[in-house]
């Protein structure tokens, strides 16, 4: 169950959980929220799973604490339940959380920023997730912490929340652009944000340094052709693939997985900076995600 049917990073965990549990003998069936934060349609899909009998439900919840009814009554009903690439609040809310460890993922970005800059002052625009999710929760403390900031810094001179949608950033961009456009830096937390913040930037002609986190095929790409100046990768594909072997062997043992397993994140850039461990665009098309 993810977030969305449409951004890519969920399609392509959607996918890769389809081939995994068609290759390891697995009924699968697949819903989504309407849209990025859509809590109530995913309490109604926990439901219907439910009632069809699933014996696993592997998740991205839309809203860390908004779905914990459901699953507790899923959990209750003997269904094992599996957050990946989001956690919930509660962590202990599922069984197990196959995700990356986003406030390292924020961490990598912030480092990469704070050294591209050199010893020029931070002037930062934050663009945001969804406000409540702990994806932009981690990625935000993160970045900050890695940039050596905090939250309320003067330095931080602008911020706003896009839910991962390349056209909401672009107009919350744009917005925070006609306050000021003394900027040195963008955080993003996500590569379609990023798209999008490129976008209102490019319009006024300015060339800002900026991160981003995904490792998408078309972010690596994005990155090589210099609209941001890197990116964390992460790896939905393993995320999926490990949910479905722990749904499979729950079903086939009885044998649950337990707290949180780290999948991993790399800097892409081709513009590596000392004392940021990285790997170049060349790299990242051989490891990305979706469609090259």
């Amino acid at each position: 169950m993810t977030k969305t049917e449409t951004n890519p990073y969920f399609v392509e965990l959607r996918n890769a959980a389809s081939a995994a549990a068609r290759a390891q003998g697995a009924e699968f069936m697949a819903l989504a929220g309407q849209f990025d934060g859509d809590n109530d349609g995913q309490v109604r899909a926990i439901e219907n799973m439910v009632q069809q009998g699933v014996t696993t439900i592997l998740i991205t919840p839309n809203s860390s604490t908004g779905v914990l009814a459901a699953i507790e009554r899923a959990r209750q009903a003997g269904v094992m339940v599996i957050a990946l690439d989001t956690a919930t609040e509660p962590a202990s809310a599922v069984d197990a959380t196959y995700a990356t460890d986003n406030v390292a993922a924020g961490r990598q970005q912030g480092a990469y920023v704070k050294a591209a800059l050199g010893p020029a002052a931070p002037k930062v625009i934050m663009i945001d997730g969804t406000a409540g999710s702990t994806v932009d929760t981690y990625r935000h403390n993160g970045f900050l912490e890695g940039i050596g900031l905090k939250d309320g810094d003067p330095a931080i001179v602008g911020r706003d929340n896009a839910n991962g949608d390349q056209s909401i950033a672009q107009q919350k961009m744009e917005n925070l652009l006609q306050r000021t456009t003394d900027i040195n830096a963008v955080y993003t937390m996500n590569e379609p944000t990023a798209r999008g913040a490129y976008a209102a930037l490019q319009a006024r002609g300015l060339r800002i340094l900026m991160g981003s986190i995904d490792g998408g095929c078309q972010g690596v790409q994005n990155v090589r052709d210099g609209l941001y100046a890197a990116t964390v990768m992460q790896f939905p594909r393993k995320m999926a693939e490990e949910g479905v072997t722990a749904a499979v062997r729950y079903a086939r043992t009885g044998q649950k997985p337990s707290g949180f397993i780290d999948t991993g994140s790399v800097v892409i850039t081709d513009r590596p900076m000392p004392g940021v461990p990285s790997q170049d665009t060349t790299w990242g098309l051989q490891n990305c995600w979706g469609t090259k």
